[in-house]
């Protein structure tokens, strides 16, 4: 479980978000949402601990701790350690790492885990349910990839890594019909039971495929609005400003 309170941060001495209180509960699946520029990309960026944010003294970011059920505040640990501690952010574009191929990035990540022969077994096996070519694995991550190839690559991440809290930070930009429902129906078998599912986006095509127990609205940088999926349905009907 994830808590927020009284998040603000800043970029560059700039404020971007302000005083955002939340609790993301396991197993659950949220969408945020808001117009462009409302700082949704920098809320998951805070959430992972990117350099560049600076936060306030009053925020808080708890994450429960198994088995103790206790509070740990994280807003002081890198990216890195928060990804042991479960955490995985999918990026709105991600980056390419020449002379890294897929299968040597999760042996890496997965190496304490899992045996290369099963990992190559899981990555052959998740590929093929995502239609990913055999080519593009023994490739550098993401080098001349194509937007669908590049999400369904995170999307594969993401389930081998088998995180307990995973950002989507706007996983249907750039991906055509046919490649979001696959990676829509990817993440819901392989995930939905046992991860806290968090999509971002500013549109309403991929809750065509994610049902989400909750949608989150932020404007300007503040929690506006939650609400469910009917939420979702009345700002495709009628748009953000009806709500906010």
């Amino acid at each position: 479980m994830i808590t927020l309170e009284k998040l603000s941060v800043s970029i560059e001495e700039k404020k971007i978000l302000h005083d955002i209180s939340f609790t993301f509960k396991p197993g659950k699946t949220y969408a945020i949402m808001g117009p462009n520029g409302s700082g949704k990309s920098t809320l998951a960026s805070s959430i992972m601990g990117h350099p560049s944010i600076a936060y306030s003294r009053a925020s808080k970011i708890f994450i429960e701790e198994k088995p103790a059920r206790r509070r740990r505040d994280i807003k002081t640990l890198s990216p890195d350690k928060r990804s042991l501690l479960g955490l995985f952010l999918s990026f709105q574009t991600p980056m390419t790492l020449s002379g890294v191929t897929v299968f040597e990035l999760l042996r890496l990540a997965l190496e304490k885990k899992m045996d290369p022969v099963a990992l190559h077994q899981k990555v052959t096996e998740y590929a093929k349910e995502l239609s990913i070519k055999d080519e593009l694995l023994k490739r550098s991550l993401n080098d001349g990839f194509s937007g669908g190839e590049k999400k369904k690559l995170e999307a594969l991440q993401a389930v081998l890594l088998s995180p307990s809290f995973a950002l989507f930070d706007e996983i249907d930009t750039g991906v055509d019909v046919d490649s979001l429902k696959t990676i829509s129906h990817f993440l819901k078998k392989h995930l939905a039971k046992k991860t806290t599912l968090v999509f971002i986006t500013h549109s309403t095509r991929l809750l065509s495929y994610i049902k989400p127990d909750e949608v989150i609205v932020i404007k300007e940088g503040r929690l506006v609005k939650t609400g469910t999926g009917t939420l979702a349905k009345k700002i495709e009907e009628k748009g953000f400003e009806s709500i906010i």
